[in-house]
């Protein structure tokens, strides 16, 4: 395993670690090409808990940036200070960013989250403590997810670290103990989803099939 880009991500990232939080690390690697070419495909996702860290193999990453998904695309969007790893694939793989993002998966990926997030907190138990802390956590996550499909949207620009991590949590105490105010959040949002933004209709596949070549060919190891 060829680890090409890795970094620090999750609550740490965003500037909302507290001091019980876990520090999560994602990445990305490349499996050697010749063990694509027999029966038995390599394995896309390497997962631990000790340290916690998800690798995902380049071209399933790169499926799941194109598919929008705010996860793994944040990988490439990190602030300097919080890479690992950062090798000169890597490197080329930041660089073209913005060709994986479009205005639909964009939209559909962030709204879709954080409405999942609105669902899980308004299924918690208000009455339990854990429960509540758990609503809590989901609406912080629901408004992450919100500001940064805007900004996305609107700008052509990722966002990590949240400019006022304490609004942040305010707010989700605050949806916690009043749902309503969480959905008016997500209406509103929508709202502006609607409007024209800074993206096109659909990701630019080309500089990620080019780029996924290059690494198959470093990668590349005769059999003799």
């Amino acid at each position: 395993m060829h680890v090409l880009l890795s970094g620090i991500v999750g609550s740490t990232a965003y500037g909302l670690a507290h001091a019980g939080s876990d520090i999560d690390r994602l990445g990305l690697f490349a499996a050697p090409t010749t063990e694509f070419h027999g029966l038995h495909r390599p394995a896309e996702s390497h997962v631990s808990t000790a340290p916690d860290r998800t690798l995902h193999e380049a071209a399933k990453w790169c499926r799941l940036a194109l598919g929008g998904n705010p996860t793994a695309s944040e990988l490439v969007w990190l602030p300097e200070d919080l890479y690992e790893v950062r090798t000169p694939l890597g490197e080329e793989l930041i660089a073209i960013r913005r060709s994986f993002l479009a205005a639909r998966t964009v939209r559909n990926s962030y709204l879709g989250y954080a409405t999942q997030q609105f669902r899980k907190m308004t299924t918690r138990d208000q009455d339990d403590p854990t429960g509540r802390a758990r609503a809590a956590k989901n609406a912080r996550h629901l408004v992450r997810l919100v500001e940064q499909g805007l900004a996305l949207h609107e700008t052509g620009h990722m966002v990590i670290r949240l400019a006022d991590p304490d609004r942040v949590r305010e707010l989700g105490e605050r949806f916690a103990e009043r749902p309503a105010d969480a959905q008016a959040l997500l209406a509103a949002a929508e709202a502006r989803f609607d409007r024209p933004g800074a993206l096109p209709d659909q990701p630019d596949e080309a500089p990620a099939e080019a780029w996924l070549r290059r690494v198959r060919a470093a990668h590349l190891t005769p059999v003799g």
